[in-house]
């Protein structure tokens, strides 16, 4: 499996070999043992990673290759260029070595590639959209599957009937409902690829990829459950057999998400107590990740659907636990693991479509079988909004209809399933790989060239990246909140008071068992926002040269998603808003208290820009207040007090407070001594 890589970097260097030199065996008698090699050739003990690790490589230089050109890039999708790659390289060395290497195995597919793309699919998942948006995906998803797949066989047997198939496709029903089951499905991959540089809105996209992350488990039960009556042969199956097959529906889905829901919980309560173990935190969501994929695919549940289901269970949990490197740590190397899997799973189909004798050519199949998936899922499509937007408050339009109709990509899923079969069970597995691989090319190569212009014609509505304000944040949850309690004033219990309902039992109960507790620390919410505004307010003051700015010459970084950020630590908010200001990590990280820790790191950011703490100030100014009479009214001097967003005006109408120019010394007792670095120490009185 791990030999699958680049076949022209191998020809030269299996050519190089053909030429043996003589050696010797240590027990030959009558031959000298040999001497000491100063350089010896051991290319066969590391054949598989060097090629591994070459074919990453090139990988990597096609996409540096490919986006050289932004007019190129624009226009065709990178999945296209991909394939159109191996394509070439596949001719190449089919030419040259005459025959087809290191074709796209399914095993290598399903546990190597496919896991990371889907894990980075799962655990980067918008929560909130996708479970606003479940009722439509799951209908997507196994109704509108089992349709594609019963219409789609059902056609293409009728068209044998009607002799516009040859007669030497010797297929009959089960074997073209076994060939709909597999290239009937929405492919993620395919489907992540092309929409992501499409750029269309969130809800359409969240409902396509959804759709297709999710009919795994529909799509591993038809296939099983049809292949298995292909081997029985249509006389010997019984009812008991259909009752079966309906059965193993739901026990591949639900035992699928169970097996996911388990190692997230695994994954969220193990990060909870790797606070001094901080290294290991990447790792650990990696392993358990891919542990979930492997036990779902060793009990023959849906992997795909438990992997998914992982990723977006223990995200809040894990986030919240783990350390702001390890998670800028986890965001990168799942990216990177999955554009390097897409990008290799591309070029595979483009090399493994070069190899003619895995496959057989027919006209009228492969014709029927692009004009029947393209007419059966724009009808189902249809006829499923309908139903929908019965339901939905925002309902999908005409124009959303026919992106979803066009955007029912087939990629490598369908390939590796169709690679699986048995050529003594299923005779015309060669002629239904050929259909497979013409299927796939259309959907990713000419759907994919036209469904951006599609899209501009259309005026679709596209995505728009921005982090929500506080304003918005604040509106938002507090409808969530109106239209729950609504729903229990009026009795009916519908998904604004399940979410509440769920909200509550986090917040109660799991956040509790899974979080570290000062993760879960509830504190007031406004409180935390103005404390937070306030730093970012002195952070912007310090890099900015010291000087107290208007509301006008202010700049504020957007504040980050509630949801985002689970502590209030200073050190996260300088490193969000990419703050200059110098900060000695040695000596806080050596300070005990939490709280503690956060003074000093306000104090030396403070006492670095000689910036007067505001507590000392104020105190300041109410013992001149205590102490003299009232003053006359002065002109009033800017001071930083925070008062309003963006805004400093003045707290204390005397004189501006006197800068302290503190010595080094003086700063680090003052760091080591927070306490005495913001309250004073008493003046003496004076004796009677």
């Amino acid at each position: 499996m791990l030999r699958a890589a680049l076949p022209l970097l191998w020809l030269p260097l299996a050519g190089a070999g053909t030429t043996e030199e003589p050696t010797w065996e240590p027990g030959s008698p009558g031959e000298p043992p040999p001497g000491l090699a100063l350089f010896r050739w051991q290319w066969h003990e590391v054949e598989a990673p060097y090629l591994v690790a070459l074919w990453i490589l090139v990988a990597s230089l096609a996409k540096i290759v490919f986006h050289l050109s932004r007019k190129v890039t624009s226009l065709v999708p990178e999945s296209c260029l991909l394939i159109l790659l191996g394509l070439v390289l596949g001719g190449i060395v089919l030419a040259v070595a005459k025959k087809a290497e290191y074709q796209l195995e399914p095993g290598t597919f399903f546990l190597f590639l496919l896991p990371p793309i889907v894990l980075d699919s799962g655990y980067f998942m918008p929560s909130r959209l996708f479970f606003d948006n479940l009722g439509a995906i799951l209908t997507y998803a196994v109704v509108g599957t089992l349709w594609n797949t019963f219409t789609t066989g059902t056609a293409l047997w009728g068209l044998q009937q009607a002799g516009l198939v040859a007669p030497r496709v010797q297929a009959g029903l089960l074997d073209f409902l076994l060939f709909g089951s597999l290239i009937s499905a929405v492919d993620p991959v395919a489907v992540l690829a092309v929409f992501e540089e499409v750029h269309v809105n969130e809800t359409l996209f969240i409902i396509v990829f959804g759709e297709s992350l999710l009919n795994d488990a529909v799509t591993v039960v038809l296939y099983k459950v049809c292949n298995s009556f292909v081997e029985m042969g249509s006389a010997n199956v019984q009812a008991t057999d259909y009752l079966k097959g309906v059965a193993s529906l739901f026990v591949v889905s639900l035992g699928g998400a169970a097996v996911g829901l388990v190692f997230a919980f695994l994954l969220a309560l193990t990060t909870r107590f790797t606070k001094r173990v901080r290294i290991i935190e990447p790792l650990l969501v990696f392993l358990l990740a891919y542990a979930a994929y492997l036990t779902a695919e060793m009990a023959s549940l849906s992997a795909i659907l438990a992997v998914t289901v992982c990723g977006l269970g223990c995200k809040k949990y894990v986030e919240a636990n783990i350390s702001h490197k390890s998670r800028t740590a986890v965001k990168y190397t799942m990216k990177t693991l999955a554009s390097c899997a897409e990008t290799i799973i591309f070029m595979l189909l483009g090399i493994s479509a070069v190899d003619s004798s895995k496959w057989a050519w027919d006209s009228g199949l492969v014709l029927g079988t692009l004009f029947f998936i393209l007419f059966f899922r724009a009808l189902g499509v249809v006829m499923q909004t309908w139903v929908l937007n019965q339901f939905r408050l925002v309902p999908l339009d005409k124009i959303d209809q026919v992106v979803m109709s066009y955007g029912g990509l087939r990629g490598a899923v369908a390939f590796a399933l169709v690679i699986l079969l048995d050529r003594t069970k299923v005779p015309a597995k060669d002629y239904f790989v050929a259909t497979t691989i013409v299927v796939v090319f259309f959907t990713v190569i000419v759907q994919g060239l036209t469904i951006k212009p599609l899209v501009k014609w259309l005026k679709v509505k596209r995505s728009e990246h921005y982090k929500p304000t506080l304003n918005q944040e604040l509106h938002e949850h507090t409808f969530d909140h109106i239209l729950a309690a609504v729903e229990d004033v009026v009795g009916h219990h519908g998904y604004h008071y399940w979410r509440d309902r769920w909200e509550q039992f986090d917040k109660k109960y799991l956040s509790q068992l899974l979080m570290r507790r000062s993760a879960y620390r509830i504190r007031d919410q406004i409180w935390d926002v103005y404390y937070r505004l306030n730093i970012r307010d002195a952070i912007s003051f310090v890099d900015q040269g010291g000087h107290v700015l208007s509301s006008t010459r202010l700049t504020l970084p957007s504040m980050p998603s509630r949801n985002s950020v689970a502590e209030t630590s200073v050190t996260n908010l300088l490193r969000e808003s990419g703050s200059g200001a110098c900060l000695d990590l040695q000596v806080i990280d050596t300070v005990r208290s939490g709280r503690d820790r956060e003074d000093a790191v306000m104090h030396h950011l403070l006492c670095g820009g000689l910036y007067k703490p505001r507590r000392r100030g104020a105190l300041r100014c109410a013992q001149a207040h205590a102490s003299s009479p009232p003053p006359q009214p002065v002109q009033r001097r800017s001071y930083p007090g925070r008062v309003g967003r963006g805004t400093w005006q003045s707290t204390c109408p005397q004189k501006p407070p006197r800068l302290y120019p503190w010595t080094c010394r003086q700063a680090g007792t003052r760091a080591s001594h927070p306490w005495r670095a913001w309250h004073p120490r008493p003046v003496p009185r004076p004796p009677l």
